[in-house]
């Protein structure tokens, strides 16, 4: 140990050089080869002993030191990162049939010069978050997302804390004097399943999917939230450095990677010929669940680098490479029970209780029942539906309607919202007692009522009533109410509100405005510090503008654009509770439906006491211009869709703007939707959207559009998902 001895400066410097070489060799030994020579005690006092070392002589500190993985200070803010060459996206295959269709344009491409079997690798499609290393002489540099393939967000300070990016590249010799390397980051599968546990344990929300837990990490400030976390890189290729006299093959430049340090996977498999690589594809998509990271897809590549260059590129994609899409996972779990929420406008929601189940790389306890083919057979969910049997993926019959006792096949829609499909058809299964709704309320045990929509008599929706007396309705309310778009109350989530209505606190919006510091104080894990937190965002709330006042109401059918058009037309809250039907059906986006929901919302005594209240504690509803809303606005009538990451806007900014410019955002691709606006790790929605022709925006094009800029051409150069490998 460095402690106690008086070293000179000469002495020093020798053996920091030692012990970063000592730490960066069992380093990588452990975090990319996956062969460690030293316990874990060992390599700790000789990393205490360089950190001692370094806090004496801190002109010492070599960039390569192991110790800079730990995180220094928060940076300020993320800063763009150019591409020097684009990061290009993949075409995506569905069918064994369109990767044959690739192959065949490939050799129309060649021509003569295509060899009789074509040299393939295949390679998993890492579902982690996209990555750019720059090295000069040998020492890393910069790190960047891909952004929209030219611009990217600087997080080299992130970057760096992961211990399988090498900080100098480790091949003997003398290195690249430029190198840039391509790969994912990502989490390993049990650190993230650990990491969950921990965070569980220390009463912290766990996340969601291994995904965009990296990205959300690669994005912090601090990185020392980063060097807290099991993060991968794992490299999948090189977009400039290495020379093709160097690597003839995409095969030995991944070998070359290796050489330098880097990880690179495992599971690659260069083929001879397409039904070689088909054969691949279908044997990784089989392993998939067995790999210790997760994946979506395949990544078919030409394995000659002689070939990749003859081919060339179309405007986002080598014609080279194409990535291969797995189907959404099904799995079976045992149904335990069907729990009965209630929303904040009184409607019951059925939701199934299952045991934990991994689908689609998340951990699946409930599935919502309420979905909108099951909405269209209210009955049939809870009495065994007289229908057609589904099948499951081993051929085993399933059916609609569920009971006590039954085993449900399920899948994440869209690889996102875990959806029941059926369930299996076990013998005797019509015996069991099946689940039914409730007859009271299971919050307030009041009397449920059953509402037929007379357009649509097989739609039925189930309703608490006791609006006032339902503590679950008060606490979706106030969920509402204080949420980003609304009243944006930082620090107000729902466990915090749970406690607030449990005790009594608060029973209505406007008694938020009213909690002191000691009643704040006395609830669990409330320190008086985030107490003083909260009260501020709570005052901070009362001159939030009037149309996410609006919002914040929780009016049926109102959402932010509506609300933005209703105040834009009226220009205060007094004139929208006065307006009649006419004056509401005359704004823009306000039809007869929402025009009676918000009828009825200010005819009712208790909802204008409410407005009253809050106007008692302070809240401004300031006023604004009215102006005529039948004026056009640049996306008036538009629907949109946001999918991926943008490089600037966040994904509630991008709505917000679309919003303001009359355009609504829709959840899902169809036909009716104008443009889909897609960024990094775009998914299904992009596919879907390629299929049906509709016009793809990046975030440029987006901003020209809200510009009132009139676009050319069906589809704009803009990004598709980035794949890896």
């Amino acid at each position: 140990m460095a402690d106690g001895v008086d070293w000179s400066a000469q002495q020093a410097a020798l053996r920091v050089d030692s012990l970063v070489e000592q730490l960066n060799h069992h380093g990588h030994l452990y975090h990319v080869l996956g062969r460690p020579e030293i316990g874990d005690r060992e390599y700790d006092l000789l990393f205490r002993e360089l950190e001692v070392l370094e806090a004496r002589f801190p002109g010492l500190r070599r960039p390569d030191s192991p110790t800079s993985r730990v995180g220094g200070p928060p940076v300020e803010g993320l800063p763009k990162f150019e591409h020097t060459v684009p990061m290009l996206s993949l075409g995506n295959a569905f069918s064994a049939d369109e990767l044959m269709d690739f192959d065949a344009r490939i050799r129309r491409q060649l021509g003569d010069d295509a060899p009789q079997m074509l040299p393939y690798i295949v390679e998993p499609k890492l579902d982690g978050l996209a990555m750019e290393l720059v090295y000069q002489d040998g020492v890393l540099v910069s790190a960047g997302t891909r952004g929209d393939g030219r611009t990217g967000e600087d997080v080299t300070h992130t970057v760096r804390t992961i211990p399988s990016v090498p900080l100098r590249l480790r091949e003997e010799g003398q290195p690249p004097a430029f190198l840039t390397v391509r790969g994912e980051v990502l989490f390993d599968l049990d650190g993230f399943l650990e990491m969950n546990r921990r965070r569980e344990d220390a009463g912290q929300k766990t996340f969601e999917n291994p995904r965009n837990a990296a990205a959300g990490t690669i994005r912090q400030l601090d990185p020392s939230v980063a060097a807290r976390r099991p993060l991968l890189f794992i490299a999948h290729s090189a977009g400039q450095g290495i020379p093709a006299s160097a690597a003839p093959s995409h095969s030995t430049l991944l070998m070359r990677l290796a050489r330098l340090g880097f990880r690179i996977n495992r599971h690659n498999r260069v083929c001879q010929g397409i039904e070689e690589a088909i054969l691949a594809v279908s044997d990784l998509g089989r392993r998939r669940h067995d790999l210790p990271y997760e994946i979506d897809g395949a990544v078919l590549k030409v394995d000659d680098l002689a070939l990749q260059d003859a081919l060339g590129f179309l405007t986002r994609s080598p014609r080279w490479a194409i990535a291969y899409k797995y189907p959404p996972d099904r799995v079976q779990a045992p149904l335990l029970a069907v729990a009965f929420s209630v929303g904040r406008t009184g409607v019951v929601t059925p939701v199934a209780e299952i045991e934990p189940v991994r689908v689609g790389g998340v951990t699946v306890r409930h599935a919502t029942l309420h979905n909108e083919d099951q909405m269209a057979r209210d009955q049939a969910l809870f009495a065994d539906a007289q229908q057609e049997p589904l099948v499951d993926p081993d051929g085993v019959p399933v059916r609609t309607g569920l009971r006590r006792g039954d085993i449900v096949v399920l899948q994440r829609a869209g690889d996102v919202i875990p959806q029941i499909l059926g369930v299996i058809d076990q013998p005797g299964r019509l015996d069991w007692p099946a689940w039914s709704y409730p007859r009271s309320c299971p919050v307030c045990s009041e009397a449920l009522v059953r509402e037929a929509n007379p357009d649509q008599p097989e739609k039925v929706t189930i309703r608490c009533v006791n609006r006032l007396g339902c503590s679950a309705q008060l606490q979706a309310a106030l969920k509402h109410f204080a949420g980003r778009r609304a009243m944006d109350i930082d620090g107000l989530g729902e466990k915090l509100i749970a406690q607030l209505v449990q005790a009594g606190l608060v029973r209505r919006p406007a008694d938020l405005f009213s909690l002191s510091l000691p009643q704040l104080v006395g609830l669990e894990r409330m320190a008086q510090r985030s107490a003083k937190k909260l009260l501020r965002a709570i005052d901070q709330a009362r001159e939030r503008p009037l149309d996410r006042v609006v919002f914040a109401l929780g009016i049926p059918l109102v959402g932010e654009a509506t609300a933005r058009d209703l105040v834009a037309a009226l220009g205060s809250i007094d004139a929208l509770m006065s307006a009649d039907e006419a004056t509401l059906t005359a704004v823009n986006g306000v039809g007869p439906d929402v025009a009676s929901r918000v009828l009825d919302f200010f005819a009712d005594a208790g909802n204008r006491q409410q407005i009253a209240a809050l106007r008692d504690a302070g809240v401004a509803f300031p006023p604004v211009e009215a102006r005529d809303t039948a004026a056009a606005r640049p996306l008036q009538g538009r629907v949109l869709v946001l999918t991926g990451t943008l490089p600037t806007l966040s994904r509630d900014q991008a709505k917000a703007h679309i919003l303001a410019a009359g355009g609504k955002v829709s959840g899902s691709v169809s036909s009716k939707t104008d443009y889909v606006v897609a960024g990094e790790a775009a998914g299904s929605k992009l596919t879907k959207a390629q299929r049906l022709g509709v016009q793809i925006l990046d975030q440029a094009a987006l901003l020209k559009l809200l510009d009132g800029t009139v676009l050319d051409g069906p589809v704009l150069d803009g990004p598709v998902a980035e794949t890896s490998a």
